[in-house]
């Protein structure tokens, strides 16, 4: 859990089901491809997805090189619902472009845009969002899942991309990232956690695997009772700065509780309201819990980070993002604040179990 490196702000490196790869020179999309043909595989893709999947995410690297500044990929194991998939994600510097629509055309390659167009990866995919901004850059998150459980009638697995999402980047030069996130769907809504394990490298990595693990594994719902059960877990182990919120859709409502680093945030396209939390580390010095109550508007997001990213940005920088997917959001996020050198971690979670964003 939380094991997703990057050598450098934007850099590369690899876990079992996640890796972050610099993309600057065109001999990087035969990596990207090859990884993501990987992933796929290792899901247990059919065999026609997988080429899907590594034609898709060797087109998006392709843009990278030929258009963007700065540009990354992301390639990890999605899983939910009882299914997996692979996630193709990727984020640049820049230029980025106003015409969101012509990204979608197969075919357009215009100075300004990403080059490709997306359709081709748009019919490859379960779902694709994206995000754009005149000189901060463009995100692109797709989706590729197994098929199989909705043809016996399961679930869509794209639904829960609506709602929840996050990103994780580890310290410069480390393997493995000690911050970690974790979501619980409940009857009236939603429990997500946000852990940032002390310091950085495995034994913070060992900190926060062993917080999520005690969280999904909790039949505990009240956020401050939820960390008074993680501080127990983890004291044989270094300890963690947690933030829990727990959001009713019956009574509107959001209670949040935090102990240590963690930044919490309600937000809207013209609001932003800050969520505290108090000093002290779970698993040694904690204190004793406060859980904070907030009535709930529709088209209000919660966003929680580490400090891996600095609590400057503002959404109003990132027009039209609000309208995206929780993930596109979360790399907007940390392509905006996520320039510190630290484990990066961000959740975003939408409040009004509204969706519907995906192409």
């Amino acid at each position: 859990m939380g094991q997703m490196t990057s050598p450098g702000d934007l850099g590369s490196s690899s876990t079992d089901e996640s890796v972050w790869i610099r993309v600057e020179e065109p001999s990087t999309c035969a990596s990207v491809r090859r990884r993501a043909a990987e992933l796929a595989r290792q899901v247990q893709l059919a065999h026609d997805q997988i080429e899907e999947v590594a034609v898709a995410a060797s087109e998006l690297a392709s843009n990278l090189v030929k258009h963007a500044r700065e540009g990354a990929v992301l390639l990890r194991v999605l899983r939910r619902g009882g299914t997996a998939g692979v996630g193709v994600l990727t984020l640049d510097h820049g230029p980025g472009t106003r015409d969101i629509a012509a990204l979608s055309v197969d075919g357009v390659t215009t100075t300004g845009t990403l080059g490709i167009g997306l359709g081709a990866v748009r019919r490859f995919a379960d779902r694709l969002d994206l995000h754009s901004v005149p000189g901060l850059g463009t995100v692109v998150s797709a989706e590729f899942w197994r098929h199989e459980s909705a043809a016996r009638g399961g679930s869509d697995p794209t639904h829960g991309s609506d709602l929840f999402g996050g990103l994780l980047r580890p310290l410069p030069g480390e393997s493995v990232c000690g911050d970690a996130y974790a979501h619980r769907a409940t009857d009236d809504g939603s429990i997500v956690m946000m852990v940032d394990g002390l310091g950085h490298g495995p034994m913070a990595a060992r900190a926060s695997d062993a917080a999520v693990r005690t969280f999904l594994a909790s039949r505990r719902s009240a956020p401050g009772h939820l960390l008074e059960e993680l501080h127990v877990a983890l004291r044989d182990t270094r300890g963690a700065a947690v933030a829990i919120a727990r959001v009713d859709h019956r009574t509107q409502s959001l209670t949040y509780a935090g102990i240590g680093n963690i930044a919490g945030r309600v937000v809207d396209a013209s609001a932003s309201s800050q969520l505290a939390s108090q000093p002290g580390i779970v698993g040694h010095n904690a204190p004793s819990v406060r859980e904070v109550d907030v009535r709930l508007e529709r088209g209000q997001w919660l966003v929680m980070h580490s400090d891996g990213l600095s609590d400057r940005w503002r959404v109003q920088d990132l027009p039209g993002v609000l309208a995206t997917s929780p993930v596109v959001l979360s790399a907007a996020l940390l392509r905006a604040a996520g320039g510190r050198r630290d484990d990066a971690g961000v959740l975003t979670l939408r409040l009004d179990g509204g969706g519907g964003h995906g192409q």
